[in-house]
């Protein structure tokens, strides 16, 4: 079992930056590639970035590419995603997921574990 808690959200302006922090219990995560999805409200929940467990390869959301960077401490069982040049429709509520390693990079259905989630909201 693997618990994911995710930290750092809040309350900015437009342009401004957040980091966003997922602290894992549990099994260590260094087998698991992780993930960042969020959720706006009356919207799906959509994919953010990923990072694999195995290479360090990244991948990311067209929306965010450039903007967006996820990362990894495996030491410490956390993951990251440095958020700068933030946007009004960044605002959702941003969960951290993990995945069991089998493919990459992994579909939504393939994560095995999320967090609670932690809110981002950015004023214009």
């Amino acid at each position: 079992q693997v618990q994911l808690v995710e930290s750092g959200g809040g309350l900015v302006q437009a342009g401004d930056s957040l980091r966003l922090s997922c602290s894992a219990s549990g099994r260590t995560i260094s087998r698991y590639n992780m993930g960042w999805f969020r959720q706006a409200p009356g919207k799906e929940r959509e994919f953010v970035a990923a990072i694999s467990w195995s290479t360090g390869d990244t991948y990311y959301a067209d929306s965010v590419k450039g903007r967006f960077t996820i990362s990894r401490d495996n030491a410490k069982k956390t993951v990251y995603l440095q958020m700068n040049s933030l946007k009004p429709e960044d605002t959702a509520v941003y969960y951290c997921a993990a995945d069991y390693g089998r493919t990459w990079p992994p579909a939504k259905s393939d994560y095995d574990y999320w967090g609670q989630g932690t809110q981002v909201t950015v004023a214009s």
